[in-house]
């Protein structure tokens, strides 16, 4: 299966429980406060999709596949998100 970032900015404070539990049923792993990593059937338009109905509509969502061979470096990421990268090694 492919290998996807997910990313959001959420422009209004209230509970965003329903986008995160969505995020942790499909086992992404948070690599920082608003990026998620995940192994998910796509594409990157039907995941938008499917998380767009969790979030205000002033919020935004990207979702970019992470290619195998994709350069990549991090520093004082989540550890979640550090292992899940070590595990799949894109």
């Amino acid at each position: 299966m492919p290998l996807y970032v997910i990313s959001y900015d959420l422009r209004k404070a209230r509970s965003y429980e329903p986008l995160l539990k969505q995020l942790r049923d499909w086992g992404c792993a948070r690599l920082l406060e608003s990026m998620w990593l995940g192994e998910l059937r796509g594409p990157a338009e039907t995941i938008r999709e499917l998380l767009k109905p969790l979030v205000d509509g002033d919020d935004g969502i990207a979702v970019l596949e992470l290619a195998k061979g994709s350069d990549w470096a991090y520093v004082r990421v989540q550890k979640a998100g550090a292992d899940w990268l070590a595990k799949h090694n894109p």
